[in-house]
C-alpha cells in the first residue's frame, strides 16, 4: 500500500459543471440526521463545551460534547428540553455503564453515542457497544479509535454504527512518540487502509491542519471528520486565555494530557497555546465555503462527487509520475 498523508497528497481537479461554486452541496447524511458540514469539533474539553454544543446543534451542525467531568444524564436533559439533539460521548467503566442505565429509565436517550477511548479494538469496546445496544437500541453508535481494517472489521461486527479512525495523529497527541503505535504521519494513508473494508461510516479523527484535508479525507472514504486545532482557539472555545507578548492565545490540550487527567499517569497528550481566531461561526462559514470550491474542483455538485477523483502522491521517487484512481 502507499503511505502518505495529508501534506503528500494533492486532488486532481475535473470539469466544472456549475455556474458558482455557492450550488454545491457539502452537507451529510450521518446517522439519523443530515448535517450541513462533515466535520465534526473533536469532543475534547478545550474544544467543546455545553454552550457550544447547543450552537452547533441549533444551526445544523453535528457535535459530540466530550465526556470529561460531566453528567452526561443532566447534558442530556437540558439538550432535551431546548428541543435539540443529544450527542454524548463514554468510557467503558461501570460507571459510563451506569449512565446508559439512567438514560434509559429515564427516557432521555441519546441520538448519538460516541464511544471514545484511545485504544477502541478492544474487548471492553465489545460489551459497550452490547451494553448500550441493549439498553437503548435505537442509538447510533460511534465506536474508536482504531487505526487498522482488523479494527474497523470488529467494530462494526461487534455492532457499532460508525467507527472513528486515528491513533495518535493529533496536533496535541504524542501517541507515536511515547508507545512507538499510531497513524501519526500517515494518517491519510490509514484511513484510505481502513475504508476499504468498512460497510458503514467512517468517522476521520485527527490530522487535521487545512480545510483542504476534510476534501481529502472524504475523498479516501471519511463520512465525518473530527477535527481539533482548528476548532480549538475561538473566541468562545473553552480553556484558559492567555496573553503572550500583547497576543491572546487559548489553550489547547490532549484528552490524554496531565492537563486532562489531572495526573501524570499513562499521558499520551501535551498541552500547546493557539493564536484566538475569532469567532466559531465565521470559521464554519469559510470551512462550508471552502468545501464548496472542492466540490467545484472535483466537476461535481454534492459531497460524494469527491470521491470520484483522482490523485498525486508528491515527494518520493515516483513524485508526479502517476495517477491514482
Amino acid at each position: 500500500m502507499e503511505i502518505f498523508d495529508y501534506d503528500n497528497i494533492l486532488l486532481l481537479p475535473r470539469r466544472c459543471r456549475v455556474d458558482s461554486r455557492a450550488e454545491c452541496d457539502p452537507s451529510v447524511e450521518f446517522g439519523p440526521r443530515r448535517f450541513k458540514l462533515p466535520a465534526v469539533p473533536a469532543n475534547m474539553k478545550t474544544v467543546i463545551d455545553e454552550p457550544i454544543a447547543e450552537w452547533l446543534a441549533a444551526h445544523g451542525y453535528f457535535y459530540v460534547m466530550h465526556r470529561f467531568d460531566l453528567d452526561n444524564v443532566a447534558f442530556a436533559r437540558r439538550m432535551r428540553e431546548l428541543g435539540h439533539y443529544v450527542s454524548i460521548s463514554s468510557g467503558v467503566k461501570l460507571t459510563d455503564r451506569d449512565a446508559i442505565d439512567r438514560l434509559a429509565g429515564e427516557g432521555l436517550g441519546a441520538d448519538y453515542i460516541t464511544i471514545d477511548i484511545a485504544h477502541g479494538h478492544a474487548d471492553s469496546v465489545r460489551h459497550m457497544i452490547e451494553h448500550i445496544k441493549t439498553k437503548l437500541p435505537q442509538t447510533f453508535v460511534i465506536a474508536g479509535n482504531v487505526g487498522t481494517p482488523e479494527g474497523v472489521i470488529d467494530l462494526e461486527n461487534w455492532g457499532a454504527d460508525a467507527t472513528k479512525v486515528g491513533i495518535g495523529p493529533g496536533k496535541v497527541c504524542i501517541t507515536r512518540l511515547k508507545t512507538g503505535f499510531g497513524t501519526g504521519g500517515w494518517q491519510l494513508s490509514a484511513l484510505k487502509w481502513c475504508a476499504r473494508v468498512a460497510t458503514k461510516p467512517i468517522v476521520a479523527d485527527g490530522g487535521i491542519r487545512h480545510h483542504g484535508d476534510i476534501a481529502k479525507s472524504v475523498r479516501f472514504g471519511a463520512a465525518m471528520v473530527m477535527i481539533g486545532s482548528l476548532f480549538a482557539g475561538h473566541e468562545e472555545s473553552p480553556g484558559q486565555t492567555v496573553e503572550v507578548d500583547g497576543k491572546l492565545y487559548k489553550e489547547y490540550f490532549g484528552s490524554a494530557s496531565d492537563f486532562n487527567k489531572g495526573e501524570y499517569k499513562h499521558v499520551e497528550g501535551k498541552r500547546i497555546l493557539e493564536p484566538i481566531k475569532g469567532s466559531l461561526a465565521d470559521t464554519l462559514r469559510e470551512m462550508q465555503e471552502d468545501l464548496q470550491s472542492s466540490i467545484s474542483y472535483a466537476g461535481g455538485r454534492q459531497l460524494g462527487d469527491l470521491r470520484k477523483v483522482n490523485y498525486v502522491i508528491l515527494g518520493g521517487e515516483n513524485a508526479g509520475e502517476h495517477l491514482f484512481m
